[in-house]
């Protein structure tokens, strides 16, 4: 864990380092330290009891009726595809807007991912412009919670079940938030959750992909791990499992993290509503959107949205003042249909400007329960200023 920093630049080490602000910081308390260290005492390291416990009890917490635990939330997307029968010759649909490591999961298994319109308030998918993009050879959609936000799961359970397609949930990047009373992740014929930084649940590495599905859970085990005594098996690569869990050390940090979670998830809330206090010194800054639908967010990281004026220069002239002053920051992500993957599948930029619009010029702050109140104050301060520098006094708005 780092220690807090101070509020300003004044606050400098004896060797002249200045103490970051980090985009995020892992809440480990002693309870953590202690299940590893009971972990580590144990005579099996690799997937063991900790596993299936772990398994079991974020199966409960989210009420539903298997949780497979994986290396990534990549490889837990991968794996359910794979389960699920899609492969080379189907179209999974999926949002251009998000962080690229699921959606390539699409290609991993050799399907063709056809990316949709956002919908620009909550930057998830939208269901009416996913619906015009059905053929005859989509066979899945996938939808995630971005950034915390939940997705209009009304709607696309609708459109999944006209279409007799499968949903798959992804929720790497939300724990905790809440959709129409229930929470998210169970959603989706299958969900997968991560758990590498920056999310609320950290363990490092790892993941978990949850379902109601029996036979789905079954195969999901099958493919995700080949035990010892498969050495000597003449149908094990039948289907070709994966190398893909996590060991008893991950799990045992994840058990006690998930015990923590509402705990972890209020002092980020706490965070939040500085952010939200300090923010009210921007002139017309709005709030982060939640959908009505919506009962609560836990953001992944705090975002703010430059206004139209700001360039990519521009932007990275206020993320390079924010790193001045010991502040991590990031642009959220690089659209998925302006990468080189996908430039060769005929995706250009200008198919989705929704998605440019709120992509290029997105922020990321730190956010993380170790943060002060004066610490966030002095955050949005430096943007602030910098923001007035660079944008020559342009509008910022969340």
């Amino acid at each position: 864990m780092n220690a807090p920093a101070e509020l300003s630049r004044e606050s400098v080490e004896d060797d002249g380092f200045v103490e970051e602000m980090l985009l995020s910081d892992p809440d480990i308390s002693d309870l953590e330290l202690q299940a590893v260290t009971a972990a580590l005492r144990q005579p099996r390291l690799s997937s063991g009891r900790m596993v299936a416990h772990f398994e079991a009890k974020f199966a409960e917490s989210l009420g539903r009726r298997h949780a497979v635990s994986v290396a990534s939330g990549t490889l837990g997307t991968w794996l359910a595809l794979r389960a699920m029968g899609i492969g080379p010759g189907d179209e999974v649909i999926a949002s251009p807007y998000g962080w690229h490591q699921v959606a390539h999961a699409v290609a991993l298994c050799g399907a063709r991912v056809v990316f949709s319109e956002i919908n620009y308030w909550s930057g998830c998918l939208d269901p009416v412009r996913a619906a015009a993009l059905v053929t005859p050879a989509t066979r899945l959609i996938l939808a995630g919670n971005v950034n915390g936000h939940p997705a209009d799961w009304k709607a696309l359970r609708e459109l999944t079940a006209t279409h007799g397609l499968k949903l798959l949930e992804d929720s790497t990047e939300a724990t905790g938030s809440r959709y129409a009373g229930q929470v998210v992740g169970t959603f989706g014929d299958a969900s997968v959750f991560d758990f590498s930084q920056p999310s609320a649940l950290c363990c490092g590495e790892g993941g978990m992909v949850v379902t109601d599905d029996d036979a789905l859970a079954s195969e999901l085990r099958y493919l995700r791990q080949r035990a010892p005594e498969d050495r000597r098996s003449v149908s094990i690569g039948s289907r070709v499992p994966m190398q893909a869990g996590i060991s008893e050390l991950t799990a045992a940090l994840g058990v006690a993290q998930l015990a923590r979670l509402p705990e972890i998830l209020a002092r980020r809330k706490a965070v939040e509503q500085f952010y939200l206090d300090e923010m009210r010194s921007f002139e017309g800054v709005k709030p982060p959107y939640v959908a009505p639908e919506v009962e609560e967010v836990n953001w992944m990281l705090y975002l703010v949205h430059l206004g139209k004026r700001f360039t990519a220069s521009a932007c990275a002239d206020v993320m390079e003042d924010l790193a001045d002053e010991g502040i991590e920051s990031l642009m959220y992500c690089q659209p998925l249909h302006q990468q080189h993957h996908y430039a060769g599948q005929g995706y250009k930029r200008g198919q989705f400007p929704l998605c440019e619009r709120i992509a290029d010029r997105a922020v990321a702050l730190p956010l993380h329960g170790h943060l002060t109140a004066d610490q966030v104050k002095f955050i949005v301060k430096t943007l602030k200023d910098s923001s007035i520098n660079v944008g020559a006094g342009a509008a910022i708005y969340l």
